[in-house]
């Protein structure tokens, strides 16, 4: 069974978080700052942690700079009641794999839970392939990408949108499009993720920034110049 952290310093937020993934099939765990997941990260495995960003003691920044540290690469959702995109550039910087703005929907929270579970899986190993555009290559079966034969960082939801930009190059893609394959759920009107996950992968490639462009009034396509 799927097993998740749910780190909050307020229990409602627990209980309700808890109440609908039980609900789809996962078992919970609660802490309720970052020193008590810490602890629990040290003493049982988890597949994703649900992380409150504001909370007493140890608040949920800088848990999650702990964890990395630790190298512990469980997947991390961010929950946040404040909606800058300081807050949300700062989780995913941090090394954060999604993150949801306070109030939230039930539904969007369980949708980007599965989406996430989702793109952690292991993929077989028949659906590797490599993309070279110059000196930048981007290795599936790996899970690398090196710029003139130096490995670049990324955390793996930057990964899997740098794949499929790769994957459909010259072609541009909607905002909608790339939430759907990438995140595996549905658009909402005002979400971000999207024009967030693509500064942050900009910021990665160095010299083929400019591989990503923008289209105006549709969304983004991937356009390297070799």
């Amino acid at each position: 069974m799927i097993q998740i952290l749910i780190v909050d310093d307020e229990p409602r937020i627990r209980q309700l978080i808890r109440e609908y993934l039980e609900h789809e099939g996962f078992s919970c765990t609660e802490a309720t700052d970052g020193s008590a997941a810490l602890a629990q990260l040290s003493s049982a495995s988890f597949d994703l942690v649900l992380l409150d960003i504001m909370m007493p003691f140890v608040d949920g920044m800088t848990c999650l700079k702990e964890m990395r540290a630790r190298k512990l690469s469980t997947p991390v959702i961010m929950l946040t009641a404040r909606g800058e995109e300081y807050d949300r550039v700062a989780g995913l910087e941090g090394g954060a794999d999604d993150y949801i703005v306070k109030p939230f929907s039930p539904r969007e929270m369980v949708a980007r839970v599965k989406a996430v579970l989702a793109r952690t899986l292991p993929k077989e190993q028949s659906d590797s392939e490599n993309f070279v555009f110059g000196d930048l290559v981007i290795d599936t079966a790996s899970h690398s990408v090196k710029i003139a034969g130096e490995e670049i960082s990324l955390t793996p939801k930057e990964f899997d949108l740098l794949v499929f930009l790769a994957h459909n190059k010259g072609i541009a893609l909607s905002r909608e499009k790339i939430l759907q394959k990438v995140w595996n759920y549905d658009y909402y009107g005002e979400d971000r993720t999207v024009d967030t996950h693509i500064k942050m992968l900009r910021s990665h490639l160095g010299p083929h920034r400019e591989d990503i462009a923008t289209v105006w009034g549709v969304g983004y396509k991937f356009d390297p110049a070799n």
